[in-house]
């Protein structure tokens, strides 16, 4: 049996993987300038790490399967950053505030003797509008670091979200029904 390996750091990622049965061999993030490129659209810089975490992992595990996943937060063509200080965050909730945004997670499977394969999950998120104090106990909470967009939806900023239309798995950072279908089609075996 092939190795199954996550090429992520994410909890929520493994998290999500254990929902469907799968319980990765190992565990091994890619250390990644997850810079945009200049002009770089939101669903293709989601795309584009998805696939550079996988072919660093595999380039050193060629014979194990590598699964990866990235999400990107974008209100128009502006990439969120991923919140590491209040200002950050609080910067990404005011300007999602009473808006839409979407939000991209793009998976990619390595495996050996088959090709690489790619899904990408579009949700669109509408939060409605945020009073300063709501934002302020958010911050005060902590539950935004780290997060792309300054948000975890599995939080208590779910509370905030008034329409939603695609994969609320995908935007927690990982797209179930896709990784279902990719994994299933490497063999690998779903509980």
């Amino acid at each position: 049996m092939t190795h199954l390996i996550l090429a992520s750091a994410s909890p929520r990622r493994l998290d999500l993987l254990a929902r469907i049965g799968i319980v990765p061999d190992a565990v091994m993030p890619a250390e990644l300038d997850e810079t945009p490129l200049a002009g770089e659209p939101p669903a293709g810089h989601a795309k584009r790490l998805a696939a550079a975490k996988a072919d660093a992992v595999a380039a050193a595990h060629p014979y194990a399967i590598v699964l990866a996943a990235d999400t990107v937060v974008a209100a128009g063509r502006r990439i969120l950053p991923k919140a590491e200080d209040e200002a950050t965050a609080r910067a990404c909730l005011a300007l999602l505030s009473g808006r839409r945004h979407r939000v991209y997670t793009a998976v990619t499977l390595f495996a050996p003797a088959v090709a690489t394969r790619h899904r990408l999950s579009t949700s669109i998120v509408t939060f409605k509008p945020l009073s300063a104090s709501e934002i302020q106990a958010y911050i005060a909470g902590g539950e935004w670091r780290g997060k792309a967009g300054g948000y975890a939806i599995q939080g208590s900023a779910e509370a905030w979200v008034c329409a939603f239309a695609g994969s609320h798995s995908g935007v927690i950072g990982l797209p179930l029904y896709e990784t279902h279908g990719l994994l299933a089609s490497a063999g690998v075996p779903l509980g």
